[in-house]
């Protein structure tokens, strides 16, 4: 079975990004991505730990109380 790694998805859309831009300058991008990554892979973990944030903050290798800070920034109830 041939794997496609996250980084392959996500370098194409960038691709696809930049040739929407039609040869506009892009502003922020890092800011951008981040945020447009962050949310749902918080959302996704939430669910996978079955709301257990503890659980959820060791999946992502952050503290406790910085999956919290990011929840609370995101408007992600639990």
């Amino acid at each position: 079975m041939n794997k496609v790694n996250l980084s392959d998805n996500i370098e194409m859309l960038l691709d696809q990004y930049f040739t929407d831009l039609a040869g506009e300058s892009p502003g922020n991008l890092y800011n951008l991505v981040v945020s447009n990554v962050e949310k749902p892979l918080l959302l996704y973990v939430m669910n996978y730990a079955e709301g257990n944030q503890s659980k959820a903050a060791e999946i992502l290798g952050l503290n406790r109380n910085t999956l919290r800070k990011k929840l609370k920034t995101h408007n992600i109830d639990i």
